[in-house]
């Protein structure tokens, strides 16, 4: 796969130079798990970046509950962990994908190409009984030059045109009982953005890897891949690994929303469906 790397190739690269691991372990029930889980252990040279502190900016009336970071903020945070843009880049999680991913798509939309996300997570590392370690790493201070990648982002005008035009498959990440609007445990409202598909993000993935092309191609046959697509989830989060999914079975025009439904829902001018 182009973005995904088997727990095989990390473990003949795991102290490369010129690799830079990134733990992403996030608990959103408990915000402080993955930075005590990573104190405790980790992959060797791993540095942490909390989906809260580091991969999302300040939350506020609108943009969502995980908001993007300022980018000048979070690109010093990369050159301080010594990632510059010759640095090849893997980011893991616990195994379920999405914080992973959205590092991954945040270092695309910064334009590093050579980013990817480690299958299976630490779960899978840890079964396969690689070793670990509760060293803390420090890295010479690099220089990370930007290239941002509008494409690759779905602004909150962008999507009100879609729905309004019904001119762009727009695709909700999260499981079927959210899209549907029978239960909502995290958002004040309950359904999905007018005219969107339910593919659940999870659905992507078996055993906690990706599956193989050819399923993810399948998951999303009815679109062609040449078709104009925004995807999003509660809070841009989720939706990360349908995106990456999309874009490894070779569906050309993807875009995140970022603010995803949580943003679109504070606005109060704008329609919900659901099958209540």
């Amino acid at each position: 796969m182009k973005y995904v790397k088997d727990r095989e190739w990390l473990v003949k690269h795991v102290n490369d130079e010129n690799v830079r691991i990134i733990d992403c372990r996030f608990s959103l029930a408990d915000p402080q798990k993955g930075k005590l889980n990573y104190i405790q252990n980790h992959l060797p040279g791993a540095v942490y970046f909390d989906l809260a502190q580091d991969l999302s900016g300040t939350v506020g009336n609108h943009g969502g509950r995980h908001p993007l970071p300022d980018i000048n903020v979070f690109v010093k945070k990369l050159e301080n962990a010594g990632i510059g843009n010759d640095i090849v880049v893997i980011a893991y999680d616990d195994g379920e994908g999405a914080f992973a991913a959205r590092f991954w798509w945040l270092l695309q939309y910064l334009g590093h190409d050579n980013v990817f996300v480690l299958d299976g997570g630490f779960k899978g590392w840890l079964e396969a009984e690689f070793s670990l370690t509760d060293k803390i790493p420090t890295f010479k201070k690099a220089d990370f030059r930007t290239n941002l990648r509008a494409e690759l982002l779905a602004t909150y005008e962008e999507v009100k045109d879609a729905v309004k035009k019904q001119s762009k498959v727009l695709i909700d990440s999260r499981e079927a009982k959210r899209y549907l609007g029978l239960e909502e445990p995290i958002d004040k409202k309950a359904g999905h953005i007018p005219g969107a598909l339910n593919k659940p993000w999870m659905e992507g993935f078996r055993g906690g890897q990706y599956l193989e092309i050819p399923e993810q191609f399948m998951r999303f046959s009815e679109f062609s891949s040449t078709q104009p697509i925004i995807v999003y989830c509660g809070s841009g989060v989720t939706a990360a690994p349908n995106y990456l999914a999309l874009k490894e079975a070779g569906y050309e025009n993807v875009k995140l929303y970022v603010g995803s439904f949580s943003d679109w829902i504070s606005y109060e001018e704008n329609k919900i469906e659901s099958s209540n």
